[in-house]
């Protein structure tokens, strides 16, 4: 991408990122609180509710959260009765999530709140434009997703400082 005087990257990068900020207000002001609920518990309890049967590499996989962290919010969400976890019969490895009933009650009480932002935030935009922000969310995930003959991230081996070499490298 060639830089002009009106474009920088690191300027829009910028703004993607209050975007994200100013996306997550209402969750800190609404909801965090009132259902003591951490950011991440949220993404996946509300990714759960939608799927209704997954899995944490899955959750990770679609939120783009990494395994880490969904482990750690997975095992909150458990600890607070919201989602079973299961051993999937089919297959002895994967365990499977599901919301509780407690689970399935907290996402339908956040559900229309985040339907809310959504709306807000996409009314602004005309259905042509909406389509284009879309693709391009597409295919600026895809790029971040990307992998090389290795398996390795080829964005974090883009991005890599120098004289910073890859963990595990040593």
């Amino acid at each position: 991408m060639r830089e002009s005087s009106d474009i920088n990257p690191a300027r829009t990068l910028h703004r993607l990122l209050k975007l994200n900020n100013r996306l997550l207000q209402p969750f800190s002001v609404y909801l965090e609180h009132q259902h003591k609920i951490s950011v991440n518990e949220f993404r996946l309890l509300m990714m759960i509710g939608r799927m209704q049967v997954t899995a944490s590499h899955e959750l990770a996989e679609l939120t783009g959260v990494n395994t880490m962290s969904v482990s750690r919010a997975v095992s909150a969400l458990r600890r607070h009765g919201r989602v079973n976890v299961t051993q999937d019969p089919s297959n002895r490895r994967r365990k499977t999530l599901t919301l509780t009933a407690e689970g399935t009650r907290l996402y339908r009480a956040m559900l229309p709140a985040t339907d809310k932002v959504a709306r807000y935030l996409f009314e602004a935009l005309r259905i042509d434009e909406m389509m284009a922000f879309d693709r391009y969310l597409r295919v600026l995930i895809a790029a971040l997703e990307a992998r090389d003959e290795q398996g390795r991230s080829v964005f974090l081996e883009r991005t890599r400082p120098d004289g910073i070499e890859p963990p595990g490298s040593g």
